[in-house]
């Protein structure tokens, strides 16, 4: 199996997703109109960012390389009667079957900065995009305070070193990456603006059992739970991750979460 596909069917994303609603929500409407629009949503998990831009009357597709998540994000757009919004599997390294230039605005909230082959990711998404349209993205940074960040650095230390020639999925989140890689599929560096924005989880329960949603649900962490097993360091792991996770905890309500993590929200405009 593709080993992208593999590391985001496993477990369960949609209950980590489930903390990221409302900022999912705010992102979009910040974004700008939606209505009458062709909207992809690449990287969409279960409709987080998807459902939104549907709401707000665009038509959207969203696009995810695990069939897990295609199958949630459509029954969550069933539930709400959201007939303009539709879930498909794909790789966005390869958007094959989506025709050239088809689409408003192409949307990726910490989705297409996962899969492999950023140079082809970022082609993909300028192919399908119309003359006049947007693509927006938010993206982790490498090495930030914040708290996304720190999981997959303190994940990283515990798991196997990646296959040579991976690409780290936190490279999106240089500035100067983003410029190369959309400059190689043709758009000019002053039509690619980046600034750092702030995306809030919000989980109704205790950083500690918020650490246990990740450890059961989140790929990334669960492989680097599998390897700290297999090296008697999995209890270590978790300190090291609670203790992450209660330090950044900003709720003033106790027993729940609320952590804010810092991103690169990237604007390219399509001619």
């Amino acid at each position: 199996m593709n080993p992208n596909k593999a590391l985001w069917e496993k477990g369960d994303f949609t209950r980590v997703a489930a903390a990221m609603r409302e900022s999912g929500e705010a992102l979009v409407k910040n974004a700008g109109p939606c209505a009458g629009q062709k909207v992809l949503d690449l990287g969409c998990g279960d409709g987080t960012t998807a459902l939104p831009a549907a709401r707000l009357g665009a038509q959207v597709l969203g696009v995810d390389i695990a069939s897990n998540l295609v199958e949630a994000g459509n029954r969550r757009a069933a539930e709400e009667g959201l007939l303009n919004c539709r879930f498909q599997e794909g790789d966005a390294s390869d958007l094959n079957g989506l025709e050239n230039k088809s689409f408003d605005r192409v949307i990726s909230i910490f989705g297409a900065m996962f899969a492999p082959k950023p140079f082809d990711v970022a082609k993909e998404m300028v192919r399908v995009t119309k003359p006049g349209g947007t693509i927006v993205m938010g993206n982790w940074i490498p090495n930030d305070p914040t708290l996304v960040a720190q999981i997959l650095k303190i994940s990283s230390s515990y798991s196997p070193p990646p296959p040579e020639g991976f690409v780290s999925p936190m490279t999106w989140g240089v500035e100067s990456n983003v410029v190369e890689r959309f400059g190689a599929a043709g758009i000019p560096k002053e039509d690619i603006s980046s600034a750092r924005d702030t995306y809030t989880f919000n989980y109704p329960g205790t950083p500690s059992e918020f650490v246990d949603t990740f450890r059961r649900y989140y790929g990334p962490t669960m492989n680097a739970f599998d390897a700290a097993d297999k090296s008697g360091k999995s209890e270590e792991l978790r300190e090291e991750l609670e203790e992450l996770f209660e330090s950044q905890n900003k709720s003033a309500t106790a027993g729940r979460t609320s952590i804010p993590a810092t991103f690169l929200r990237v604007t390219v405009s399509v001619r």
